[in-house]
């Protein structure tokens, strides 16, 4: 367990936004959880857990103690005739993790290409793209109760998966936890609320199923398939299309400090999605299987002309209005975008969107 003093957060977060940890500790093994619970200074202490930074906006020092997750390790647990199962670290980087599958002749997750972040987030996140929800591949995850120190395992329904959302995402009540199996196994059952703040996933196991298929049907994808002249692609030409496809849509964190999109598309009734457009004929949606509509986010914050414009630093990217952006990191040293500017920027967005739209975006990223 390495603990570290007033550490600069800005290589910590993709929007490089500037901050300190008063107190950061990596933790690299469950082991090292175990530590900090022991140390009665830390045990004490809020915590905030950090994987790759990419949901977060900081809006000032961070005074709990932030636990860097850092927890590595790629391993094929099962190979079956109906499935492999696969292991990685919760602090493995997530693109990388899908790239050493397919190298490792295991497709199933290409879909999910570029995504930034760890491996430990995507379930926090339910990280999703083109057609591919990281539910639709999750098989179990390892993580350690951060009150009691209890190594617990969850599976897909324990995770109470959803868009966007799943059980860490939520704060639990006092009682909203049992404990399951015994130790060397044990099981801690969300009873129908969260684990927000109290789990530190540890790993994670995805069922990636046999036999393969490319999951299609997105208007981009038919575009790439066009121009290949291919009507069955293989996995490693799906992960190099969808490489292609966010590249160009979408601003690589290192350059251009960003959180992905910053919010969720909203969804709505057959009936409001009428209404809405009757008034916005050209308006992006896509019909959901429990019959909803879901509306994108990104088309309705480009109409109401967001699109390039800015609050100080804050900005929204020229390609894609969906995906806020620091504009003021450069090579000159300058702290760019503070997290108060991107949050002033989301807020008069949401405004926006609202006053002419009548639905209120929901934000993406956990402001710190």
């Amino acid at each position: 367990m390495l603990v570290e003093k007033n550490v600069p957060l800005q290589p910590f977060n993709t929007f490089h936004i500037v901050a300190k940890a008063h107190t950061l500790v990596r933790i690299t093994s469950a082991a090292d959880v175990v530590q900090v619970l022991a140390d009665p200074v830390l045990q004490a202490a809020p915590k905030f857990i950090l994987g790759g930074g990419s949901n977060i906006v900081l809006t000032g020092d961070v005074k709990a103690v932030v636990l860097k997750v850092e927890i590595k390790g790629l391993r094929v647990l099962e190979d079956t005739p109906r499935a492999w199962v696969v292991e990685a670290g919760a602090g493995e980087n997530w693109h990388d993790f899908v790239a050493w599958t397919l190298a490792q002749g295991l497709p199933g997750l290409e879909n999910l290409v570029l995504i930034p972040g760890t491996v430990g987030a995507a379930p926090v996140q339910n990280i999703g793209a083109y057609g591919v929800e990281l539910q639709d591949r999750f098989e179990s995850l390892d993580a350690v109760d951060l009150q009691t120190g209890q190594t617990f395992t969850l599976n897909a329904a324990q995770c109470a998966f959803d868009y966007r959302d799943s059980v860490f995402k939520h704060a639990a009540a006092p009682a909203d936890v049992a404990s399951g199996r015994p130790a060397g196994g044990e099981v801690l059952r969300p009873v129908g609320f969260g684990l927000a703040g109290r789990a530190l996933i540890t790993s994670v196991r995805f069922r990636l199923p046999k036999p393969w298929k490319p999951v299609l049907g997105y208007l981009d994808i038919e575009k790439k398939q066009a121009q290949a002249g291919v009507t069955h692609p293989t996995a490693q030409q799906m992960f190099d299309w969808i490489c292609e496809i966010r590249r160009a849509k979408l601003p690589d964190p290192a350059v251009i400090g960003n959180a992905g999109s910053f919010f969720k598309n909203p969804t709505v009734t057959p009936e409001q999605c009428a209404d809405i457009i009757a008034r916005d004929p050209k308006i992006v949606h896509y019909q959901l299987a429990d019959g909803r509509v879901k509306l994108a986010a990104g088309w309705l914050i480009d109409a109401c002309g967001w699109k390039g414009k800015s609050v100080g630093q804050a900005g929204v990217y020229e390609k894609q209005a969906l995906v806020l952006v620091n504009r003021g990191v450069s090579s000159s040293g300058a702290d760019g975008a503070t997290g108060g500017e991107v949050m002033t920027l989301a807020k008069a967005i949401q405004t926006s969107v609202y006053e002419r739209f009548g639905i209120l975006l929901e934000a993406e990223p956990v402001v710190v």
